[in-house]
C-alpha cells in the first residue's frame, strides 16, 4: 500500500496504475477505498482517464461502489473523446456490450466527421474486441483488419504488429488453426527486439498447442511467453497461462510432464525458482515418486501469500 501512496503523491499517474494492477489483492477493503479515493483525486486532476476508468472499474467489481454515473456524467459535460473513448472501454470491462458498441459507434461517426484516422482506428479496434468477446468472429476480424488498414497508412509499426497478432488469434477461434500459426510466425519475425509484443505471440500460441492437446507445446510457449512478458504488461497474463495449463495436466494426472518441465523455468527465472521448485515437487507427490515430507519441505521455501495460495490451488487438482 505504501508503495501506491507514494506514487500517488509523486503524481505518476502510469505508475499508479500499474501498482494498482498488481497490488489489488494485497489490500483490505478499508486500505483499499483509501487507495481509490487518492487515486480518483489524481486521476480527476491530471485528466488521465485510463487510470479513472481503472479506479472506477475496481470500485464496482471489488467495493460494489457505482461510480459509473459519475463517468457518464463527466463523458457528457466535457465531450471528450478521451473521456468517452475510456468509458466505453469501462463498459466493455464490466460486460455491459451494448453500452459499449454504442457509445463505439457514436465515437466513429464523429471521429469520422473530424477525419480521425488513428482515433477510427482505434475505435474500430476495440468493437473488434467486443464481437470476438461474443464469439462473432467474421465480424471481428472485419474490424480488425479495417484498424490494420489504417494503422499501415499512418506508419503506426506498433500498433500494427498488436492488431496482426490479435488477428491471428481470432482466426484461431475460427478454426483456422493453420492460417494462424502463419500469421503469427510473419509477425514474430518482425518483433525480435519487442519483448511485449513477443510475449503476446507466445501467449496466442500457448492457446493454440493446448486447444490441440499438445501440452509439451503448450508449456514451452508459456516458458517463452513468461520470459518476455517480464516487466511488462503482459507479465501476469503469461503467469496466469502457465497455472491453467499446470492445473489442466495435473488434473489429467500428467505430473512427469510438470516435473520434467520445472528445471527449465527454475533455470530461466531464476527468481521465482523457489516456486517452480515446488511446482516440481506437488507433481513429484502425486505422481509417487517422493513422500509428502519431501513435498512439504520444497513448499515451505515459498513465502509469498499468493504463490502458496495458487501451490495448495495446484494441489487439489482432481480428475
Amino acid at each position: 500500500m505504501e508503495e501506491i501512496l507514494k506514487a500517488i503523491e509523486e503524481r505518476d499517474t502510469k505508475k499508479v496504475a500499474t501498482l494498482l494492477y498488481y497490488k489489488m489483492d494485497e489490500l483490505s477493503d478499508e486500505d483499499l477505498n483509501e487507495v481509490l479515493e487518492k487515486a480518483e483525486k489524481l486521476a480527476l486532476e491530471s485528466g488521465d482517464f485510463e487510470l479513472y476508468k481503472l479506479v472506477v472499474y475496481y470500485y464496482h467489481e471489488l467495493l460494489e461502489t457505482d461510480k459509473i454515473t459519475e463517468f457518464e456524467r463527466i463523458a457528457e459535460e466535457t465531450d471528450s473523446f478521451n473521456v468517452k473513448f475510456n468509458l466505453a472501454d469501462l463498459y466493455f470491462l464490466i460486460g455491459e456490450f451494448e453500452k459499449s458498441l454504442d457509445l463505439y459507434r457514436q465515437l466513429l461517426e464523429e471521429e469520422t466527421e473530424k477525419g480521425n484516422r488513428e482515433n477510427i482506428a482505434k475505435i474500430y479496434y476495440n468493437l473488434g474486441l467486443i464481437h470476438e468477446e461474443l464469439q462473432e468472429y467474421e465480424k471481428a476480424l472485419e474490424l480488425m483488419e479495417k484498424a490494420e488498414e489504417i494503422l499501415k497508412e499512418l506508419g503506426k509499426e506498433d500498433e500494427l504488429l498488436h492488431v496482426k497478432i490479435y488477428r491471428g488469434y481470432i482466426k484461431f477461434e475460427m478454426g483456422e488453426k493453420s492460417e494462424a500459426k502463419a500469421d503469427l510466425a510473419d509477425v514474430l519475425r518482425q518483433v525480435r527486439d519487442k519483448p511485449s509484443l513477443k510475449a503476446q505471440i507466445h501467449l496466442a500460441y500457448e492457446e493454440i498447442f493446448e486447444d490441440e492437446d499438445n501440452y509439451e507445446a503448450a508449456i514451452q510457449e508459456c516458458f517463452y511467453a513468461m520470459l518476455e512478458a517480464k516487466g511488462s504488461e503482459y507479465e501476469d497474463v503469461a503467469f496466469d497461462a502457465f497455472i491453467d495449463v499446470i492445473w489442466q495436466l495435473m488434473v489429467e494426472d500428467d505430473f512427469e510432464r510438470i516435473y520434467r518441465n520445472m528445471d527449465m523455468f527454475s533455470r530461466g527465472i531464476p527468481e521465482m525458482a523457489d516456486f517452480f521448485e515446488a511446482v516440481k515437487a506437488i507433481a513429484l507427490y502425486k505422481g509417487g515418486k517422493i513422500g509428502l515430507e519431501k513435498a512439504s519441505e520444497a513448499v515451505s521455501k515459498v513465502e509469498d501469500r499468493r504463490l502458496l495460495d495458487l501451490l495448495e490451488f495446484l494441489t487439489e487438482a482432481e480428475a
